[in-house]
C-alpha cells in the first residue's frame, strides 16, 4: 500500500493540569472534594492532561472543530503546505460538537480551506483511526494525491461537575477493592481529557526527513457478538439493549448525556477481545512475530490495563518487552480517538526511530467492542 504518512501533530489546549488541579477546572461535585479522585488516579497513573476549558471562568476555550482544525494547522510535510492543498481530509471524534452537520465539515469550516474532499467518522476511539484508514486508502487508491486524517475529543464537556451526583461513601469504599469500577461514569471524569492530532498522508515518503509507510491497518467489530459496553447519549437495559435519547424524558434524558461503561462487562471481555480476538487473527493473517516489532503503541485508557495487556500477549506467544513499549499516557492523558496520534507525535518527532524500525500501534474500543491493528515502517 503506497500510503506514507510525511508529518504528525498534535494540539493539547491550555496549559497541562495536575492531579491537584484537576476540579478547579472541571469544579468539585456539591462544592465538595472527590472522594475517590486519587483513588483513581492512582490506578490510571495520569499525571498531566490538557481541557479546554478556562481554569479561573469555567469558560470553554475551544470546540472539537476548533483543536482539530489547530492540529491540522500545525502540520508541516513540506516547505510550503497550507491547508489549501489537502484534497482530502477526514475527521474522527467520540465527541462532535453537534449532531448535524459532520465533525469533518465544522472542522473544514474553521480552516476556510480551498474545497476537497471531506469524511467524518463517528464512533469512539476508533474514529480516529477510521480515518486515517480512509485516508490511506483514499491515497493508496490514487484517488487523492494526499490526505489529512485527524482524530479529537472534547470529553471536558461530559466532565463538568453540575452534571454529576455525588459519590457516597459506600462506592468509594467498594472502588478500593476493585479499581475497574473507575470506568463507571461517576469516575470517567478523572479518565478522560480533551486534545487533537493530526496525519498528514502521501503516496510517496519524504525526500528529506523520515516518513512512516502504512502497511496495513487491521480493524475488526465484534458487535455480532458482544453487548454494548460503553455508550452516551443513551440508556442500557437489563437485557443488554440500549435505549436512546431519543426516546427518553425527563431525568432519564438528561443522565442519558453522560459517557458509561458497563463495568462487569468491559473486565470480562476487553483482554480477551484485543489479544486473544483480534491479535490472533491479526499475527495469522500477517505472519508478524514479536521480533519484528520495534515499538508497540498500545492506546489503553488506563495504567491498570498495561500489565494484563502484557501478560496476555505472552500467553499467545507474542511478548513484546517494556522497553519496546511507548505511551505518553502519563503526561497527555487519555484523548480517545486522538490519543494514538498524539503518541505518534511525540515518537516521530524524537530521535527514538530509525530506517526500519516498525512500529505497531493497537487501539481498542469498549464502545461494542472493537480493535484496531495498525503496522507501520519507518522509511
Amino acid at each position: 500500500m503506497n500510503a506514507y504518512i510525511t508529518d504528525i501533530a498534535a494540539f493539547l489546549p491550555n496549559e497541562p493540569v495536575n492531579n491537584q488541579n484537576i476540579e478547579k477546572v472541571l469544579g468539585m461535585v456539591n462544592q465538595t472534594p472527590s472522594r475517590t479522585r486519587a483513588i483513581i488516579l492512582r490506578n490510571n497513573k495520569i499525571r498531566e492532561r490538557h481541557y479546554a476549558i478556562e481554569p479561573d471562568t469555567g469558560r470553554i476555550t475551544h470546540t472539537n472543530a476548533q483543536l482539530t482544525a489547530e492540529a491540522v494547522r500545525r502540520l508541516n510535510p513540506y516547505a510550503g503546505f497550507t491547508p489549501d492543498q489537502i484534497e482530502c481530509l477526514a475527521c474522527g471524534t467520540s465527541s462532535p460538537d453537534q449532531i448535524m452537520p459532520g465533525h469533518g465539515l465544522m472542522v473544514h469550516g474553521e480552516l476556510a480551506s480551498a474545497p476537497c474532499e471531506v469524511a467524518s467518522m463517528s464512533g469512539i476511539c476508533l474514529s480516529g483511526i477510521s480515518a486515517l484508514k480512509y485516508a490511506a486508502m483514499n491515497v493508496a487508491s490514487g484517488i487523492t494525491g494526499n490526505a489529512v486524517a485527524t482524530g479529537s475529543e472534547l470529553a471536558s464537556t461530559f466532565m463538568r461537575a453540575e452534571l454529576f451526583d455525588a459519590v457516597t461513601p459506600e462506592k468509594a469504599a467498594e472502588l478500593e477493592a476493585c479499581p475497574s469500577i473507575s470506568f463507571d461514569a461517576d469516575f470517567l471524569r478523572w479518565m478522560l481529557s480533551d486534545g487533537a492530532g493530526a496525519a498528514f498522508v502521501s503516496a510517496t515518503p519524504s525526500l528529506d526527513r523520515p516518513s512512516l509507510k502504512i502497511e496495513w491497518i487491521e480493524h475488526l467489530s465484534f458487535a455480532g457478538e458482544l453487548e454494548t459496553c460503553m455508550y452516551s447519549g443513551a440508556v442500557k437495559n437489563d437485557d443488554g439493549s440500549v435505549t436512546g435519547w431519543r426516546n427518553l424524558s425527563g431525568a432519564a434524558g438528561a443522565e442519558a448525556i453522560l459517557v458509561k461503561q458497563d463495568v462487569k462487562l468491559l473486565n470480562r471481555e476487553i483482554i480477551t477481545t484485543i489479544v486473544n480476538r483480534t491479535l490472533t487473527r491479526v499475527i495469522a493473517k500477517h505472519n508478524i512475530s514479536p521480533g519484528q516489532i520495534s515499538w508497540f503503541l498500545p492506546h489503553y485508557s488506563s495504567d491498570y490495563f498495561r500489565q494484563s495487556l502484557h501478560d496476555r500477549m505472552v500467553e499467545i506467544g507474542f511478548s513484546v518487552p517494556f522497553e519496546r513499549w511507548f505511551t505518553n499516557l502519563p503526561t497527555k492523558g487519555n484523548t480517545g480517538s486522538a490519543s494514538i496520534y498524539i503518541m505518534l507525535e511525540e515518537i516521530f518527532h524524537s530521535d527514538r526511530l530509525k530506517r526500519g524500525d516498525t512500529i505497531l500501534c493497537m487501539i481498542p474500543e469498549s464502545g461494542r467492542f472493537s480493535v484496531a491493528y495498525v503496522l507501520m515502517t519507518v522509511v
